[in-house]
């Protein structure tokens, strides 16, 4: 099993960007790793709850991941099972923790991917948390300049 940790800095509140995450509004805003569109975003913010999101690629392929909230602290920290759809980019289900910490001018976030199958794997979620994290920091800081830090 492989293991991945991104961080950014976002220019937006924790507050905005946790919503960002967690809402189906949000995540529609933001998923994927290339700016293809969302064509499903369920979420069901409560421990137990759990989330589906269905997104396309610009290439045209789809792609649909779902799990379980486990810990929610709003706006500090999510932890969620992952699993892709008849496990298409990686056959098991991992762990996705993301906390939030304030920072002057924003938001720092860190996202670990636990117990990803192969490096192979770890390299492919990457790549695409990589396009989504910038997507998301987009987003926020628009919705983020609409609003006073």
């Amino acid at each position: 099993m492989t293991d991945l940790t991104l961080v950014r800095r976002i220019a937006a509140r924790p507050s905005i960007v946790f919503d960002a995450l967690t809402t189906p509004e949000g995540i529609s805003c933001w998923w994927g790793p290339d700016g293809g569109p969302v064509l499903i975003a369920e979420t069901d913010l409560r421990v137990g709850g759990r989330f589906r999101v269905r997104f396309r690629t610009l290439e045209g392929s789809e792609h649909e991941t779902q799990g379980e909230y486990l810990e929610i602290r709003k706006p500090r920290r999510l932890i969620m099972s992952w699993r892709w759809r008849d496990g298409d980019v990686d056959p098991g289900e991992s762990r996705v923790v993301i906390d939030l910490m304030e920072i002057p001018g924003g938001t720092e976030l860190t996202v670990t991917h636990t117990g990803l199958f192969s490096e192979e794997t770890a390299r492919s979620h990457e790549n695409g948390w990589n396009g989504a994290l910038d997507q998301l920091a987009e987003h926020a800081e628009g919705v983020s300049g609409a609003q006073t830090l």
